[in-house]
């Protein structure tokens, strides 16, 4: 697949446009587990943070900490400037959002992280003109891999994916099925390796690099 031919996109922001530098992941759950009274490993922290686990639910009640809680103090010690400054847009996602531009077709962005969190890292990076239509996922708008989200998406872009050809990029598990749920094509970037992740997650198209999708394999 290359993007140019496809009539819309979409995309997630965190782990796959998007990394925040590991010093500011490394705080926020030091600070959770003072709040909790339950310290958290670095391969703990990491393994939520990027959602090696699959859905961060499971992972925290395997841990014996109940989301309930967790969610909570997890928000109150994100600070939404702290984190917008540490936060990097991949080079690879630069250059194929670039492409995106050139090839036409409105564009999207479907992602888990809270818009108090999303909307300053997307104005720091001078991503917020690159998208058509934001959706933060909520218990109103739904969670992936629920197609929700993305319908919603789609519905604020003007296409259906039953006229027009589209696709959604992640590097979840819930990712690729948001997309198949929703009629859509799946693309997988591991940015992590599959050895870290612990499994190799599917899709239409895998790639390690976003700029892979420059042009056809």
């Amino acid at each position: 697949m290359a993007v140019a031919d496809y009539d819309f996109h979409l995309f997630d922001l965190d782990g796959t446009l998007v990394d925040a530098e590991w010093s500011y992941t490394r705080g926020v759950f030091d600070r959770v587990g003072d709040r909790l009274g339950r310290p958290f490993s670095d391969r703990e922290a990491y393994v939520l943070w990027h959602g090696l686990g699959g859905a961060r639910g499971g992972t925290l009640r395997e841990l014996g900490i109940d989301p309930d809680a967790f969610w909570p103090a997890f928000h109150a010690e994100e600070d939404p400037i702290a984190r917008a400054e540490a936060t990097y847009l991949h080079d690879d996602a630069a250059r194929l959002l670039d492409t995106v531009d050139d090839a036409g077709g409105p564009t999207g962005l479907v992602t888990h992280c809270q818009r108090f969190l999303a909307e300053p890292v997307l104005d720091r990076l001078d991503l917020a003109d690159r998208f058509d239509a934001v959706i933060c996922c909520t218990d109103e708008t739904g969670w992936k891999p629920d197609p929700d989200p993305i319908e919603l998406a789609m519905t604020d872009l003007g296409v259906d994916p039953r006229t027009d050809h589209g696709y959604y990029v992640g590097d979840g598990e819930s990712d690729v099925g948001a997309a198949w749920n929703a009629g859509l094509d799946a693309v997988h970037v591991e940015r992590v390796g599959h050895e870290d992740r612990g499994r190799c997650v599917l899709g239409d198209r895998r790639v390690s690099r976003l700029d892979e999708l420059l042009g056809p394999t």
